[in-house]
């Protein structure tokens, strides 16, 4: 096991926790009556009962953003998920797993531009062992101890345990202490089992997802959750998913955002297996959206996914519940390998979050404002 007592420390910072409570006590939304709303309501409706909502629980006008970059440290992958033009089989000629000075790198570039967290994913590696990650993540977290690490989605999280012949709470115990700070929802896709046994067949289910985030939490590692909707999903499947996440987030409080993102379909294997699926309309988006911030009445944030849906819509994203414009994503991979190219800057963010109004706050990981503008 890597030396890691030392970096107690490094991620002490992440300790206190601005918004981790939602303060406003929200009516709660039923099944059935989410399903209503999604299938019946009109756009205009929802969009006034989410931004309502999101007033109600951040009445300061604020907009927040981070300054951090996506770091793909490998492209390898075993998991084959059928949604994903990103991943790589080991016997591929254009894998990669990225050197400590190739992350150096990026980081230097990051913080140049004034970053404060990386977002921390790769494939699913078939052969790296937990010793692997601490000696990552210490590596980061002693260098650049102002950077905060946010990484490893569930699925990494379950098979290092696997591989590694450990338990997933020893695993997040063991990187928490190298200064691992929180992790991504990435993984969730679709929480029912029959959308997962198709989209991604290899891929953990959704009781095991929900695991790693409740141990997660138990120790007291944040993390998101995230959505991605626009496969082969029904409503009563993406109504299951907010509920499992509404019942975890109930019992630990775990969760500091959802995100909501659109299935990209460009170059997956799932278009070539469905070739009628297409890329979901912005109505579709804007509808979810505001129905995830009427039924998630105990998640204080709500992310607008503009990567997926492009700057004007994230923007929109604003109106229909959204109260953060999510992350500059100086780099990102995975979304852009299906063809979704879109990028900002913090310049770009400030000025969209004016335009409607409300005031734009850059926040650190844990939704602390670091600066406003």
């Amino acid at each position: 096991m890597s030396d890691c007592s030392n970096l107690q420390d490094v991620f002490a910072k992440n300790s206190k926790e601005q918004n981790a409570i939602v303060k406003v006590k929200l009516p709660r939304v039923s099944r059935d009556e989410i399903l209503d709303l999604m299938q019946n309501a009109s756009l205009k409706e929802l969009g006034e009962r989410a931004f309502g909502i999101k007033k109600q629980l951040h009445p300061d006008n604020i907009t927040t953003f981070v300054v951090d970059r996506n770091i793909n440290y490998t492209n390898i992958c075993w998991v084959d998920c059928k949604f994903c033009a990103f991943k790589r089989r080991l016997d591929e000629k254009d894998t990669y797993i990225l050197s400590f000075e190739e992350i150096d790198k990026k980081i230097e570039e990051l913080l140049e531009i004034g970053g404060t967290q990386i977002l921390f994913q790769g494939g699913v590696h078939p052969s790296l062992k937990v010793e692997w990650y601490e000696d990552l993540v210490s590596h980061i977290a002693k260098k650049y101890p102002q950077i905060t690490i946010h990484g490893f989605s569930a699925i990494e999280i379950n098979y290092i345990a696997k591989i590694s012949k450990i338990s997933i709470a020893e695993v997040l115990s063991r990187l928490q202490k190298c200064g691992l700070a929180s992790i991504p929802g990435a993984g969730a896709e679709i929480l029912s089992d029959k959308v997962r046994d198709v989209i991604a067949p290899k891929k953990l289910d959704s009781d095991e997802w929900i695991e790693v985030h409740k141990e997660a939490h138990k120790l007291g590692i944040k993390s998101t959750a995230t959505m991605m909707f626009g496969s082969v999903e029904s409503d009563e499947d993406i109504v299951e998913h907010w509920e499992r996440i509404r019942n975890l987030q109930d019992a630990t409080n775990g969760f500091r955002a959802f995100i909501l993102w659109s299935f990209q379909p460009a170059f997956t294997p799932l278009q070539k297996e469905m070739p009628n699926l297409h890329k979901a309309s912005s109505n579709r988006y804007l509808r979810l959206l505001a129905c995830s911030r009427i039924f998630l009445d105990n998640f204080q944030n709500i992310q607008s996914s503009w990567v997926t849906q492009g700057s004007y819509i994230g923007q929109l994203a604003l109106l229909f519940g959204a109260n953060d414009l999510g992350s500059t994503m100086m780099e990102e991979n995975v979304v852009a390998a299906a063809g979704a190219r879109n990028s900002m800057n913090q310049a770009e963010m400030i000025n969209l979050i004016r335009d409607i109004g409300e005031i734009p706050a850059k926040r650190d990981t844990a939704y602390s404002i670091l600066e406003r503008f």
